[in-house]
Protein backbone atom coordinates (compact mmCIF):
# COMPACT_ATOMS: atom_id res chain seq x y z
CA UNK A 1 0.00 0.00 0.00
CA UNK A 2 1.25 3.52 -0.49
CA UNK A 3 0.63 5.92 1.58
CA UNK A 4 -0.94 9.37 0.40
CA UNK A 5 1.18 12.31 2.16
CA UNK A 6 -1.56 15.30 3.08
CA UNK A 7 0.73 18.71 2.06
CA UNK A 8 -0.05 21.11 4.58
CA UNK A 9 0.29 25.18 3.10
CA UNK A 10 2.36 27.23 5.01
CA UNK A 11 0.88 30.86 5.41
CA UNK A 12 3.73 33.16 3.81
CA UNK A 13 3.11 35.31 6.81
CA UNK A 14 3.47 33.04 9.57
CA UNK A 15 7.04 31.67 7.69
CA UNK A 16 8.18 35.68 7.69
CA UNK A 17 6.96 36.16 11.36
CA UNK A 18 9.29 32.69 12.29
CA UNK A 19 12.25 33.93 10.57
CA UNK A 20 11.48 37.57 12.33
CA UNK A 21 11.69 35.84 15.79
CA UNK A 22 14.51 33.91 15.45
CA UNK A 23 17.27 35.96 14.11
CA UNK A 24 15.95 39.35 15.50
CA UNK A 25 14.41 38.26 18.54
CA UNK A 26 16.50 40.60 20.62
CA UNK A 27 15.12 43.66 18.84
CA UNK A 28 11.32 43.10 18.97
CA UNK A 29 8.88 42.71 21.37
CA UNK A 30 6.10 41.34 19.97
CA UNK A 31 5.07 40.03 16.84
CA UNK A 32 1.59 38.90 15.24
CA UNK A 33 -0.47 38.15 12.37
CA UNK A 34 -3.72 39.14 12.93
CA UNK A 35 -6.35 40.31 9.68
CA UNK A 36 -3.68 39.49 6.53
CA UNK A 37 -1.35 41.73 8.46
CA UNK A 38 1.63 41.25 10.43
CA UNK A 39 2.65 43.81 12.77
CA UNK A 40 6.17 44.09 14.62
CA UNK A 41 6.29 45.89 17.68
CA UNK A 42 9.66 47.33 18.92
CA UNK A 43 11.40 50.11 20.56
CA UNK A 44 13.08 53.58 19.85
CA UNK A 45 16.68 51.39 20.66
CA UNK A 46 16.58 48.68 18.20
CA UNK A 47 14.39 50.36 15.61
CA UNK A 48 17.27 50.99 13.50
CA UNK A 49 19.28 47.32 13.95
CA UNK A 50 15.14 46.25 12.96
CA UNK A 51 15.08 48.31 9.73
CA UNK A 52 18.35 47.19 8.87
CA UNK A 53 17.65 43.40 9.19
CA UNK A 54 14.35 44.17 7.04
CA UNK A 55 16.10 45.49 4.84
CA UNK A 56 18.97 43.38 3.85
CA UNK A 57 18.27 39.94 4.73
CA UNK A 58 17.32 37.90 1.53
CA UNK A 59 14.37 36.24 3.23
CA UNK A 60 12.39 39.63 3.93
CA UNK A 61 14.30 42.17 1.33
CA UNK A 62 11.85 44.62 2.64
CA UNK A 63 13.65 47.53 0.23
CA UNK A 64 10.48 49.74 -0.58
CA UNK A 65 9.48 52.35 2.19
CA UNK A 66 5.74 53.56 2.23
CA UNK A 67 4.97 55.88 5.12
CA UNK A 68 5.59 57.07 8.64
CA UNK A 69 2.62 57.96 10.43
CA UNK A 70 1.81 58.96 14.02
CA UNK A 71 -1.05 57.87 16.70
CA UNK A 72 -1.56 60.33 19.27
CA UNK A 73 -2.83 58.76 23.25
CA UNK A 74 -2.80 61.87 25.68
CA UNK A 75 -3.08 59.48 28.57
CA UNK A 76 -0.40 57.34 27.46
CA UNK A 77 2.59 57.88 29.50
CA UNK A 78 4.15 57.79 25.98
CA UNK A 79 1.75 59.02 23.99
CA UNK A 80 3.21 59.12 20.42
CA UNK A 81 2.55 55.60 18.51
CA UNK A 82 5.25 55.94 15.33
CA UNK A 83 3.87 53.19 12.68
CA UNK A 84 6.11 52.47 9.74
CA UNK A 85 4.93 50.48 6.62
CA UNK A 86 7.49 48.56 4.51
CA UNK A 87 6.88 46.61 1.17
CA UNK A 88 8.81 43.80 -0.43
CA UNK A 89 8.52 43.78 -3.67
CA UNK A 90 10.35 40.61 -4.18
CA UNK A 91 7.68 38.45 -1.61
CA UNK A 92 4.84 40.81 -3.11
CA UNK A 93 4.43 41.12 1.39
CA UNK A 94 3.88 44.13 3.45
CA UNK A 95 4.71 44.79 7.21
CA UNK A 96 3.93 47.54 10.08
CA UNK A 97 6.34 48.29 12.71
CA UNK A 98 5.36 50.03 15.63
CA UNK A 99 6.95 51.80 18.75
CA UNK A 100 5.98 54.49 21.20
CA UNK A 101 8.01 57.47 22.47
CA UNK A 102 6.66 60.90 24.45
CA UNK A 103 7.38 64.45 24.04
CA UNK A 104 11.27 64.48 25.08
CA UNK A 105 12.60 61.26 24.07
CA UNK A 106 13.80 61.32 20.36
CA UNK A 107 13.40 58.12 18.03
CA UNK A 108 16.39 57.21 15.77
CA UNK A 109 16.19 58.28 12.17
CA UNK A 110 16.16 55.54 9.68
CA UNK A 111 17.19 57.84 6.45
CA UNK A 112 19.97 56.13 6.69
CA UNK A 113 18.39 52.80 5.52
CA UNK A 114 15.36 54.29 3.44
CA UNK A 115 16.23 57.72 2.27
CA UNK A 116 13.04 58.17 1.20
CA UNK A 117 11.72 58.54 5.18
CA UNK A 118 13.40 61.92 5.16
CA UNK A 119 9.80 64.03 4.57
CA UNK A 120 7.92 61.14 6.49
CA UNK A 121 9.89 62.04 9.85
CA UNK A 122 9.84 65.78 9.14
CA UNK A 123 6.15 65.57 8.85
CA UNK A 124 5.77 63.58 12.04
CA UNK A 125 7.69 66.33 13.97
CA UNK A 126 5.45 69.12 12.05
CA UNK A 127 2.33 67.41 12.97
CA UNK A 128 2.77 65.44 16.46
CA UNK A 129 5.94 66.73 18.04
CA UNK A 130 7.99 63.81 17.34
CA UNK A 131 11.47 64.25 17.54
CA UNK A 132 13.87 62.34 15.53
CA UNK A 133 17.79 62.16 16.33
CA UNK A 134 19.79 61.59 12.92
CA UNK A 135 17.85 63.52 10.99
CA UNK A 136 19.41 65.54 8.32
CA UNK A 137 17.03 68.48 8.20
CA UNK A 138 14.85 68.29 10.46
CA UNK A 139 11.90 71.23 10.63
CA UNK A 140 8.85 71.56 9.58
CA UNK A 141 7.26 70.66 6.05
CA UNK A 142 3.50 71.64 6.16
CA UNK A 143 3.24 74.38 8.21
CA UNK A 144 4.85 78.08 8.26
CA UNK A 145 8.47 78.14 10.49
CA UNK A 146 6.74 80.19 13.11
CA UNK A 147 3.56 77.88 13.61
CA UNK A 148 2.63 77.51 17.22
CA UNK A 149 2.20 73.93 18.44
CA UNK A 150 1.51 70.85 16.60
CA UNK A 151 -1.86 70.46 14.44
CA UNK A 152 -2.57 66.27 15.07
CA UNK A 153 -2.49 65.98 18.77
CA UNK A 154 -5.81 65.68 20.37
CA UNK A 155 -5.17 68.29 22.80
CA UNK A 156 -4.11 71.28 20.12
CA UNK A 157 -7.22 73.47 20.02
CA UNK A 158 -9.88 73.20 16.77
CA UNK A 159 -9.47 76.94 16.00
CA UNK A 160 -5.88 77.12 16.07
CA UNK A 161 -3.53 79.96 18.11
CA UNK A 162 -3.30 82.40 15.26
CA UNK A 163 -5.26 83.08 11.73
CA UNK A 164 -3.06 84.41 8.97
CA UNK A 165 -4.34 87.15 6.01
CA UNK A 166 -2.79 89.31 3.51
CA UNK A 167 -2.74 92.80 4.54
CA UNK A 168 -2.68 95.03 1.39
CA UNK A 169 -1.45 98.20 2.99
CA UNK A 170 1.14 96.60 5.02
CA UNK A 171 1.81 94.73 1.51
CA UNK A 172 2.44 91.40 3.45
CA UNK A 173 1.07 88.97 5.01
CA UNK A 174 0.07 89.08 8.97
CA UNK A 175 -0.92 86.87 11.46
CA UNK A 176 -3.63 87.65 13.83
CA UNK A 177 -5.24 86.14 16.83
CA UNK A 178 -7.99 84.08 16.04
CA UNK A 179 -11.40 85.93 15.46
CA UNK A 180 -14.37 83.75 15.17
CA UNK A 181 -17.27 85.42 13.12
CA UNK A 182 -19.74 83.17 14.32
CA UNK A 183 -20.43 80.50 17.05
CA UNK A 184 -19.77 76.54 16.71
CA UNK A 185 -22.97 75.46 14.57
CA UNK A 186 -24.67 72.70 16.67
CA UNK A 187 -25.71 69.79 14.19
CA UNK A 188 -28.99 67.65 14.98
CA UNK A 189 -27.88 64.69 11.77
CA UNK A 190 -31.46 63.93 11.47
CA UNK A 191 -33.05 62.56 7.91
CA UNK A 192 -33.15 65.32 5.88
CA UNK A 193 -36.33 63.20 4.50
CA UNK A 194 -38.15 63.12 7.91
CA UNK A 195 -37.43 66.76 8.23
CA UNK A 196 -36.57 68.65 11.41
CA UNK A 197 -38.44 68.95 14.90
CA UNK A 198 -38.17 72.91 14.83
CA UNK A 199 -39.12 75.42 12.47
CA UNK A 200 -36.42 76.47 10.20
CA UNK A 201 -35.54 80.14 9.81
CA UNK A 202 -37.21 81.23 6.66
CA UNK A 203 -40.13 78.55 6.43
CA UNK A 204 -43.43 78.68 8.02
CA UNK A 205 -45.49 75.63 8.26
CA UNK A 206 -49.29 75.28 7.88
CA UNK A 207 -52.05 72.94 7.22
CA UNK A 208 -54.72 73.41 4.82
CA UNK A 209 -57.64 71.12 5.04
CA UNK A 210 -55.80 68.25 7.02
CA UNK A 211 -53.19 68.53 4.13
CA UNK A 212 -49.57 69.57 5.37
CA UNK A 213 -47.82 71.99 3.41
CA UNK A 214 -44.82 73.94 3.64
CA UNK A 215 -44.70 77.42 2.90
CA UNK A 216 -41.60 79.49 1.13
CA UNK A 217 -41.12 83.23 1.77
CA UNK A 218 -38.86 85.35 0.34
CA UNK A 219 -38.36 89.09 -1.44
CA UNK A 220 -37.51 89.40 -4.83
CA UNK A 221 -37.86 92.98 -6.93
CA UNK A 222 -39.25 94.37 -3.53
CA UNK A 223 -42.50 92.11 -3.88
CA UNK A 224 -43.14 89.30 -1.25
CA UNK A 225 -44.18 86.12 -3.00
CA UNK A 226 -45.47 83.19 -1.18
CA UNK A 227 -45.48 79.59 -2.93
CA UNK A 228 -47.19 76.79 -1.33
CA UNK A 229 -46.38 73.42 -1.86
CA UNK A 230 -48.84 70.44 -1.45
CA UNK A 231 -47.39 67.20 0.21
CA UNK A 232 -50.08 64.66 -1.57
CA UNK A 233 -53.31 65.08 -3.07
CA UNK A 234 -52.76 67.46 -6.08
CA UNK A 235 -54.10 67.13 -9.46
CA UNK A 236 -51.91 69.51 -12.01
CA UNK A 237 -52.48 70.17 -15.53
CA UNK A 238 -50.39 72.18 -17.88
CA UNK A 239 -52.23 75.51 -17.84
CA UNK A 240 -53.19 75.42 -14.26
CA UNK A 241 -53.35 73.35 -10.93
CA UNK A 242 -56.15 72.42 -8.76
CA UNK A 243 -55.78 70.98 -5.57
CA UNK A 244 -58.38 68.31 -4.06
CA UNK A 245 -59.73 69.53 -0.91
CA UNK A 246 -58.88 72.93 -0.89
CA UNK A 247 -61.72 74.57 -3.00
CA UNK A 248 -58.50 76.44 -4.32
CA UNK A 249 -57.65 76.91 -7.69
CA UNK A 250 -53.28 77.38 -8.38
CA UNK A 251 -52.38 79.41 -11.37
CA UNK A 252 -48.91 79.46 -12.61
CA UNK A 253 -47.98 82.89 -12.61
CA UNK A 254 -46.21 84.69 -16.32
CA UNK A 255 -42.81 82.20 -17.27
CA UNK A 256 -43.45 80.25 -14.58
CA UNK A 257 -41.66 82.80 -12.08
CA UNK A 258 -44.31 81.92 -9.31
CA UNK A 259 -48.09 80.87 -8.77
CA UNK A 260 -50.80 82.65 -7.48
CA UNK A 261 -53.69 80.97 -5.26
CA UNK A 262 -57.06 82.11 -6.13
CA UNK A 263 -59.59 80.97 -3.21
CA UNK A 264 -63.63 80.53 -5.12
Amino acid sequence: MSESVEQVEINPLDELASVITTEVSNHIQSISNAFGELTVHTTGDDIVALMRFLHDDNRTQFISFIDICGVDYPGNEKRFEVVYHLLSPKHNTRIRVKLLTDEETPVPSITGIYPGADWFEREAYDMYGILFTGHPDLRRILTDYGFDGHPLRKDFPLTGYVEVRYDDEAKRVVYEPVELRQEFRDFDYESPWEGANYILPGVARCRIDGIRAIRFIWTRRDRVRRLFYASHGSDSSRNGMRTRGTGGKMRVGERGRGAVNETR
